[in-house]
């Protein structure tokens, strides 16, 4: 399996040395050139356990790892996990790290069982072993620089701490992440880990980190390398639990198909899903959910993805205007022509905004498709399931949930699993909003978190002053 850019100024290159380039030379983000069909291979994949499958789908991409090699780096990365016991009313028996609850109208793909209680942990276990594999083969270095909303920084610290060879520098906006956020990222005190507080927003740490590593000279000579989803190893990760979540539904249910409802900001998570379908994962309807910050939902509305203010809202980690992985789709949408990926690009670094012409039948996508939910409806979701339900959700699970029921996907032939990304222990005061008792909102991993020493670095948002600071300690 061979990888391109998007923007056509790489040749292809093996997954290994995808993983290791992160960001494209050329600025633009790696590909596979093709995606495997498993239509055959999907009854026997849905028996097995997830670190099994896991197994059989990264294989298919990293074909560059011996088979035990890769199956060691699997085993190892969700063995951190915290594996739940299975639900009675289901034929798989086998300890979960994704389980899927009925709920209401909904099933829910609960992703928050990994060190940090967000769904970022099966992509950055997962990096972390490889980034530690593949620099072990040749003794080599690397400097992470990642920019954060909330839970990726977290989840990457918790990655790579304590790493040979990696240090990690991890961007995020000051005041505009939850404290538990804040404090699962500062409290890890490691000698190679360094926490930046930049004063800007998620897409200004963004920016700062594609700069530096638009700066081939410098990436080069500090060995940079990337843990946003920018790297296609966290979008690789990610596909899995669609087809685990899936399998789970459809034994479940007896469903010959399933809809997917995904809270996103960066469109890293929908578009692992979007890759699952194009795989042969049996997906009727693709549904992305966005809170104010909605250049999603706008764009899959209208067919014009232009830019607009970021808004702080009760889910902080899709407070995010620039969604990166957007050039992914984009690449896919013009049957890969680079060209035409590098002019809407351009488009929009020069005006903020770019527009795609509609199919014949009016629509964007076949699969794809958007809904936004407003503060008002995030907490009403909240309150109304642990209410009915006796069930609690973090804010950007109740962001999907409530698109899910407003779009009419709920009510729909294939039942609807939407994508619970967090923990509601990191998020105490949207719980208390909405409940009236933020005490609901525990778990003992964030309680001991609570007056733990804690060190991060405030700057400026500025590049050449991250880039120095950088400089100054690689």
């Amino acid at each position: 399996m061979k990888y391109v850019s998007t923007r056509g100024g790489v040749a292809p290159i093996p997954f290994k040395e995808a993983v290791m380039m992160g960001l494209a030379r050329d600025g633009g983000l790696l590909l596979p050139e093709s995606f495997p069909d498993v239509r055959d291979r999907l009854a026997d994949w849905a028996k097995l356990s997830y670190e099994s499958l896991a197994f059989e789908v990264v294989r298919l991409f990293a074909d560059d790892i011996p088979a035990d090699d890769l199956r060691a780096i699997v085993r190892k990365s969700y063995a951190t996990f915290s594996p739940v016991p299975p639900a009675p009313d289901q034929a798989w028996t086998g300890p979960e790290v994704a389980p899927v609850r009925p709920v209401g109208p909904v099933h829910v793909l609960e992703l928050f069982h990994g060190p940090t209680l967000a769904f970022k942990d099966f992509a950055l276990q997962f990096l972390g072993n490889l980034f530690e594999y593949v620099l072990g083969e040749g003794g080599r270095e690397l400097n992470v620089v990642v920019a954060t909303s909330g839970d990726t920084g977290s989840a990457a610290i918790h990655g790579l701490r304590g790493r040979k060879g990696v240090r990690v520098f991890v961007l995020h906006p000051a005041g505009r992440v939850s404290p538990v956020q804040e404090l699962q990222m500062t409290s890890v005190l490691d000698d190679n880990v360094f926490n930046i507080a930049l004063a800007g927003t998620f897409d200004d740490a963004q920016r700062i980190v594609k700069g530096l590593f638009s700066d081939l000279p410098f990436k080069d000579e500090h060995r940079l390398g990337a843990v946003n989803s920018i790297n296609w190893a966290r979008v690789l990760a990610q596909v899995v639990y669609y087809f685990y979540g899936a399998f789970r539904t459809m034994e479940r249910t007896g469903a010959k198909e399933v809809s997917f409802v995904v809270p996103t900001g960066n469109f890293g998570d929908v578009f692992a899903g979007y890759v699952a379908a194009r795989m042969g994962l049996p997906v009727r309807r693709l549904r992305l959910a966005t809170n104010e910050n909605d250049i999603l939902s706008r764009f899959f509305a209208s067919g014009v993805y232009s830019l607009g203010r970021v808004v702080p809202t009760l889910s902080p980690s899709m407070d995010i205007q620039i969604a990166s992985n957007f050039e992914r789709w984009l690449f896919l949408h013009a049957g890969r022509d680079a060209a035409q990926v590098r002019a809407w690009m351009d488009a929009f670094a020069k005006n903020g905004s770019l527009e795609v012409p509609r199919a014949a039948d009016g629509s964007l996508d076949a699969t794809l498709c958007a809904g936004r939910a407003d503060t008002a409806a995030t907490l009403e979701t909240i309150r109304r399931f642990h209410a009915d339900f006796g069930y609690l959700m973090d804010p950007h699970t109740a962001v999907g949930v409530s698109v899910a029921l407003a779009s009419g996907d709920a009510a729909g032939g294939a039942p609807v699993v939407c994508l619970s990304t967090a923990h509601p222990a990191k998020f105490p005061d949207a719980i208390g909003r909405a409940t009236g008792d933020a005490s609901l909102a525990t778990e003992p991993r964030v309680e001991a978190l609570k007056g733990a020493p804690t060190r991060k670095f405030p700057l400026p948002n500025d590049l050449r002053a991250v880039a120095d600071f950088v400089a100054a300690r690689t």
